[in-house]
């Protein structure tokens, strides 16, 4: 990912933090000889080592998947920025925004135990913590089966790249103009971009 020095995200737990924020990922890997793709959620281990998820067995991507060098994208916020909102017109739109690329290697799980466990977590991470729903609930011969129907993998963490695009490249002036207007629009993206601009304005 080509990463200005403005923009390049140094602190671990900021990169750890967006990638729990936004698990649902995009793993790209090579199948026949091409570049392939899916989105899925990947969740982080506690140790922050390897990426656990699980495609549908359909899914011909895990059939070459493992021992290779994959990357998964994590999407953070984003937003478009208008020259508009600036204290002049000479000047061109942007785009801010928030991203994790995640590159390691695949080992297929092969162990049941494992792939019940990950999928534990993956419905404790994203069920309401007041929810109905809990996994241990669901008959075992029932999930065994279904289970089946999925080929869990894990990613072993090799080199993570954080960029964090937020205008950090123009005047104080102009960022505070661009957060002003941003608060105005009520999208949820457009929202956190205002708020990750504040918090670095206070850095």
């Amino acid at each position: 990912m080509y990463i200005p020095n403005d923009f390049k995200v140094t602190d671990e737990s900021v990169t750890y933090g967006i990638i729990n924020e936004h698990s649902f990922a995009t793993l790209f890997s090579q199948h026949n000889g091409r570049p392939v793709a899916t989105h899925l959620p990947l969740l982080l281990s506690k140790e922050n080592t390897h990426l656990y998820g699980h495609f549908a067995r359909p899914n011909p991507q895990w059939k070459e998947i493992e021992n290779q060098t994959v990357l998964a994208v994590f999407h953070g916020p984003h937003c478009y920025v208008s020259p508009s909102w600036y204290e002049t017109n000479q000047a061109v739109p942007t785009w801010n925004y928030v991203s994790v690329h995640v590159y390691g290697e695949v080992e297929l799980i092969k162990d049941e135990n494992e792939l019940i466990g990950s999928l534990h977590e993956m419905v404790s991470k994203y069920e309401a913590p007041d929810g109905s729903y809990r996994l241990q609930d669901v008959d075992a011969k029932f999930l065994a089966g279904m289970s089946k129907g999925v080929q869990g993998f894990k990613i072993k963490i090799n080199h993570i790249e954080g960029k964090a695009k937020l205008s950090q490249n123009h005047s104080l002036q102009r960022q505070e103009r661009v957060i002003n207007h941003l608060q105005q629009i009520p999208n949820t993206d457009e929202q956190r971009i205002a708020s990750l601009m504040k918090e670095n304005l206070k850095k």
